[in-house]
């Protein structure tokens, strides 16, 4: 009797345990195969961004996927100047970059098409810097020299645009030297060389932190809005994707803007801890020079279609200075990438 009930309890209790496992099991349909699920990878994004402001606001995003907390599996390279990244990304070698908004429509152009923008990130970041306190209005500009870097790139039209709109012709009312680069007008400034100079960030911060007699007499944005049509945004850095990664991983992608779009709130609110980023992944040479230049570099996120306007505007402006410093062209729209 004592035997029988021993081995009834074994099997109740057997019966239990093998009851218990197949509750925790997946229910599987008839006719159908039991298999482990394993978790889904991560899609491969291969982003290049530009040393400055137009990578600053980068750098949270890069902080998570290091920290393995980012939603997809992201490559990064960052380069010194534009023109590094062109081969790259005419090449199909990065996914995704950020880039100067005039190259973004130089790019879909020179690759008829397979090039879109989907965002804005960096509004103007250009300043006159002055060693003195002669200057408060473009009117105030006439009859002086200005130092500035780069004839005919981007800053130099805008800075000539808005000395039309203001009645002062360039190399007549106003001079202009650019025989200086950034650096080398950062540095002149600094030393007292240069009495007026036309800088972008952060190469305003670099000077003004070098002289305290220096001061930001224009901001170059202000007098932008102030001129053009409908006081349309002053656009100077752009994210750009090939048109086939967004097609092929729309979702994908949009995880990414998503993504951008905290880590540049992140850096506009949390200056402190966005400025040792900066300087950990070499951005900006150090944490005291990104702390004060992030408040004036204009970092933002704003979607294509909604920056479609202005941009259409900054990018006519370019072209009747210059059809090539924007490829040629204006955009069609499959320049602006719809989400």
């Amino acid at each position: 009797m004592k035997h029988n009930l021993k081995k009834g309890l074994a099997l109740l209790l057997m019966t239990a345990l093998i009851l218990g496992i197949a509750a925790c099991g997946r229910v599987v349909a008839p006719g159908t195969s039991t298999q482990v699920e394993t978790p889904k990878e991560k899609t491969k994004i291969k982003v290049a961004a530009l040393k400055g402001p137009t990578g600053m606001g980068m750098v949270e995003l890069m902080q998570s996927h290091e920290a393995g907390d980012a939603g997809l599996d992201y490559e990064f390279t960052l380069v010194g100047s534009p023109d590094d990244l062109v081969g790259k990304i005419i090449s199909g070698e990065v996914d995704v970059a950020a880039v100067p908004t005039n190259l973004a429509l130089v790019l879909h152009n020179r690759t008829e098409g397979a090039v879109q923008l989907a965002a804005v990130n960096t509004l103007g970041v250009l300043y006159m810097i002055e060693n003195g306190d002669t200057v408060h209005s473009m009117d105030d500009l006439k009859g002086k020299t200005v130092y500035t870097s780069g004839k005919g790139a981007s800053p130099d039209y805008i800075f000539q645009y808005i000395l039309q709109k203001n009645q002062l012709t360039a190399d007549k009312d106003v001079m202009l030297d650019y025989k200086l680069q950034h650096a080398e007008l950062a540095a002149a400034l600094a030393a007292g060389d240069v009495n007026l100079g036309l800088l972008p960030q952060p190469h305003v911060t670099t000077a003004l932190m070098k002289n305290q007699n220096l001061r930001i007499a224009l901001d170059i944005t202000e007098e932008w809005t102030k001129v053009v049509e409908n006081q349309g945004k002053l656009a100077m850095g752009a994210i750009i994707v090939q048109k086939e990664f967004a097609e092929n991983h729309q979702g994908a992608f949009n995880v990414f803007l998503e993504e951008y779009k905290k880590s540049v709130d992140f850096v506009n609110t949390h200056a402190d801890e966005a400025a040792v980023l900066i300087e950990k992944y070499e951005i900006l040479p150090n944490a005291a020079i990104a702390k004060k230049a992030i408040p004036y570099s204009n970092i933002v996120y704003i979607d294509a279609q909604e920056a479609k306007p202005f941009l259409q505007d900054f990018y006519q402006i370019l072209f009747n200075f210059d059809p090539k410093s924007i490829g040629g062209k204006l955009a069609d729209e499959g320049f602006y990438y719809k989400k």
